[in-house]
């Protein structure tokens, strides 16, 4: 009995001593795993990753990427990491960035960011998963539910139906749990994202534009939003029209102001977002 009870306080104890506040969005968040280790982790995945990947050798585009970078990791709430950014020539649809600093774009993105506000988009919001700390809430979450599991299992010994129970209790951990806590992530990475690109001189208003077009070239081609560990995009784009006033508010304090920056398809100040038509196949989701 006293051993039942351990594993049922458990997740609450461990809930209680790793609860912390997030930058920005000010949520309160379980992390279990030290920053060391997630740098440590991070920087492990980031040269596995580089290791299969080509660096792209456009040397324009690459300095915009690391430009688009270096301003959104300056006003972050973790300016002293090592940052570095980089573009990856892929047919991919991706971008991320990872503990410690480390940011990926891959050559395909260009297209639908169309100008550095909109890469300042996607940069903002990859780097928001990092200084959220978002890995290491999820590592973080597994081990917590790994816990509750093990006391659940030890509870139903003996039971019949211990195997159906647990069963169902691993679907509603998967289905009640960690897929909208992944939502979840989402929504405050766009919230601190959208801050940071309004602090680091890109104009807020063009996110909306941006997941307009993202939603664009991927309709039809993701889950139903409750299948899906990321919000249906037009749940976003609303989210994010909610946030503007905020971020809108510190983009009028930002001493210098860049709006949309440079076109990524021509040397000259981008002016407007033209819809994306020539891409057909997108991921479903950012990596985080």
């Amino acid at each position: 009995m006293h051993t039942i009870k351990f594993f049922l306080m458990l997740p609450l104890c461990l809930w209680i001593a790793g609860c912390v506040s997030t930058p920005v969005s000010n949520r309160s968040a379980l992390i279990l795993v030290p920053f060391s280790q997630e740098v440590s982790l991070g920087q492990q995945s980031y040269q596995a990753i580089l290791s299969k990947e080509k660096e792209s050798t456009d040397q324009k585009m690459s300095a915009i990427v690391r430009r688009v970078g270096e301003r959104i990791a300056a006003v972050s709430d973790l300016p002293r990491l090592k940052w570095e950014s980089r573009l990856i020539e892929s047919d991919q649809y991706n971008a991320f960035a990872l503990p410690g600093g480390k940011i990926a774009v891959y050559s395909a993105m260009l297209p639908i960011c169309e100008n550095e506000a909109g890469l300042a988009t996607v940069v903002a919001h990859e780097v928001a998963h990092v200084v959220a700390r978002h890995g290491a809430q999820r590592m973080s979450q597994d081990l917590l539910i790994d816990t509750a599991l093990l006391g659940a299992s030890i509870g139903l010994s003996g039971n019949p139906n211990s195997q159906s129970i647990m069963g169902a209790l691993g679907v509603g951990a998967t289905y009640g749990i960690q897929l909208p806590y992944s939502r979840a992530h989402e929504t405050e990475a766009d919230e601190i994202g959208l801050i940071y690109m309004a602090r680091a001189g890109y104009d807020p208003n063009e996110a909306v534009k941006f997941w307009k077009r993202f939603s664009r070239v991927t309709q039809d081609q993701k889950p139903p939003e409750f299948l899906s560990t990321h919000p249906a995009d037009s749940t976003r784009i609303n989210s994010i029209r909610g946030m503007l006033p905020r971020a809108l508010a510190e983009y009028r304090k930002t001493r210098t102001q860049y709006g949309l920056g440079v076109s990524l398809t021509a040397a000259k100040p981008a002016s407007d977002s033209k819809s994306v038509s020539s891409i057909s196949n997108v991921l479903n989701s950012f990596a985080p």
